[in-house]
């Protein structure tokens, strides 16, 4: 598959209480801080503003062109939107306005990775094989750590260690650095790594282009288990209650005990390929197919509880919040459902494909698009 196809498939992956595999939360954060948000799931709680009643009165509030497509996800933090474009450039965009507060040029071929966004700093993975720590504020360069190799998965950070994936090469394709400093900690095997690291109580959780799902030590990179599947694993896993759930290229999804990865359950999406990162919230997991649906499973039984027919290969990951589904499309559009019934509430079409998984944060939906624009969506 070529490089953008294969990009493609890998960028289209705070709980009130605290379970295991889930990250106490504390103060409510509105915050999108990185591409699964640190509870892993792509769900944000403490969004109060967009709801089932008035997300069909979302309209464009403002749209920033690049000079190249816009795969990566976006972060949000701080009233500041940070997202990768094509033309190899880190962006910081107010989120009010659009305004372009600073850039950063890797001088690489493009930066399909989402940002993550820890303690002022900007972490980032480009195609160039480097990892980029840039000050949040003025975009400075902190430090880069050469991976060698290209990095489409989207960094993951905890407590003060930064994890990240590379692909197309090495037999070390996951690397654990100091955040502060950029020093390498750890390596592990895994090979080709698209995927984005999901980390709770001290695991990481991946998916590997090697058709396994690994979960590590995060301390030492110690692999504790693995799970094969039959095919590619391009999906980022989510964790929640004890449950690792991702998807394969196996045409199926699956959901695994956190702690053995015995298989609890999985899904078959009818022959084609998965590799739309799996959203969970309130005991529902929600993703998108190649065959062009997206779906609600229960959580803990995998049964279907609806299916949304778009038509068009659903490679973004969905993001859930108040109630709604969020979710983009190869058919250029962007889509709110009812998180509930799978009723369409509200789409947009932009100029090109989706591949860009949409963050959701402060009365917001931030997306974006391979026709190089950055879009948000608010209410009147």
């Amino acid at each position: 598959m070529n490089r953008i196809t294969r990009v493609a498939l890998v960028l289209c992956a705070c709980v009130v209480s605290v379970a295991w595999g889930q990250q106490p939360v504390g103060k409510c954060s509105n915050n999108w801080t990185e591409f699964h948000r640190p509870n892993m799931v792509r769900w944000n709680p403490c969004e109060k503003v967009l709801n089932v009643h008035n997300v069909g009165s979302l309209s464009l509030k403002w749209s920033y062109t690049t000079d190249g497509s816009v795969v990566s996800s976006p972060a949000v933090s701080n009233g500041v939107v940070y997202i990768g474009s094509q033309d190899s450039n880190v962006y910081a965009l107010n989120a009010e306005t659009g305004a372009k507060l600073w850039s950063y040029n890797t001088a690489g071929i493009g930066v399909y990775s989402s940002p993550a966004v820890a303690n002022g700093v900007v972490y980032v993975g480009t195609e160039d094989g480097n990892v980029y720590a840039l000050d949040a504020n003025t975009g400075a360069k902190l430090w880069s750590y050469p991976a060698g190799y290209a990095v489409f998965s989207s960094p993951t950070v905890a407590d003060g260690v930064a994890y990240v994936g590379t692909a197309e090469g090495g037999r070390r394709d996951m690397f654990a650095l100091n955040a502060s400093t950029g020093a390498l900690l750890w390596s592990a095997p895994p090979g080709n790594v698209f995927s984005s690291p999901a980390v709770a109580n001290g695991v990481v959780y991946l998916g590997s282009a090697d058709q396994n799902v690994y979960a590590l030590d995060a301390s030492t990179g110690a692999n504790l288990w693995s799970y094969g599947t039959r095919s590619y694993v391009y999906s980022s896993p989510a964790v929640a209650n004890g449950v690792v759930y991702v998807g394969s290229y196996d045409h199926n999804v699956y959901a695994l005990n956190a702690k053995t990865g015995a298989k609890l359950w999985s899904y078959p999406t009818k022959g084609k390929f998965q590799d739309s990162s799996p959203a969970v919230a309130n005991g529902v997991m929600y993703f998108g197919t190649g065959g062009g649906n997206v779906y609600a499973l229960d959580a803990g039984t995998g049964a279907r509880l609806w299916r949304y027919y778009i038509g068009w290969r659903v490679e973004a990951s969905p993001a859930v919040a108040n109630g709604v589904v969020y979710v983009g499309a190869y058919n250029d559009k962007v889509y709110a459902l009812n998180a509930r019934t799978g009723a369409k509430l509200w789409s947009y079409r932009t100029g090109n494909q989706v591949f860009s998984s949409p963050a959701v944060a402060n009365g917001m939906v931030y997306v974006g698009s391979g026709d190089g624009k950055v879009y948000a969506f608010g209410l009147n």
